[in-house]
């Protein structure tokens, strides 16, 4: 996973990627087959493009709007080993990808003593590639030194989308640590 923010004033250009591979065996008890395995590839990539309306140094508050895109891209695969001749071996490969508008707002907020916080939010989807396309991020964040900011907090990424077949209902999340480097 990665992430670029690039900032000029009040102009902000926010990127990021996942690529996430998960592989598994399959058990089949040596019935009809000698074993298996399976795979799931899940690629994922935004562009949002961020404004500052609302910059209140002597608050310590700032506020970014902003409209974008996120793509995404999965790719899965199930194999089984024949094991009699009567049988033979199975490969099954399925991949589907789409697009999602998205709009956007970040609230950063300083605490004092080089301790801050932010929240982002996405929304997206609207029907045109999925049904929804949605995250939250939340952070604590910490000044170590001039250019140098640490990050700790929470990230819930999620889509809902109808394929012909099946609904996908999907949420990812957990605890994010990261590092900003200006420059």
């Amino acid at each position: 996973m990665s992430q670029v923010d690039f900032r000029n004033g009040p102009y902000a250009l926010l990127a990021d990627y996942i690529h996430a591979p998960l592989k598994a065996g399959i058990s089949t008890r040596n019935i009809l087959f000698t074993g298996g395995a399976g795979g799931l590839t899940m690629d994922t990539g935004t562009a949002m493009f961020l404004s500052r309306p609302v910059a209140l140094p002597d608050q310590y508050v700032d506020v970014d709007v902003g409209a974008g895109s996120r793509a995404w891209g999965f790719d899965g695969d199930i194999s089984l080993s024949r094991r009699f001749q009567l049988l033979p071996a199975v490969n099954v490969s399925k991949g589907g990808s789409w697009a999602d508008p998205l709009i956007a707002m970040r609230y950063h907020r300083e605490l004092g003593n080089g301790f801050s916080a932010t929240a982002y939010g996405d929304l997206g989807g609207f029907g045109i590639g999925a049904h929804f396309d949605w995250q939250l991020v939340g952070t604590i964040d910490y000044a170590l030194q001039p250019g140098v900011d640490l990050h700790a907090g929470f990230r819930s990424l999620n889509f809902n989308i109808g394929a012909p077949r099946a609904d996908f209902n999907v949420n990812m999340y957990g605890p994010i640590i990261s590092a900003t480097f200006r420059f």
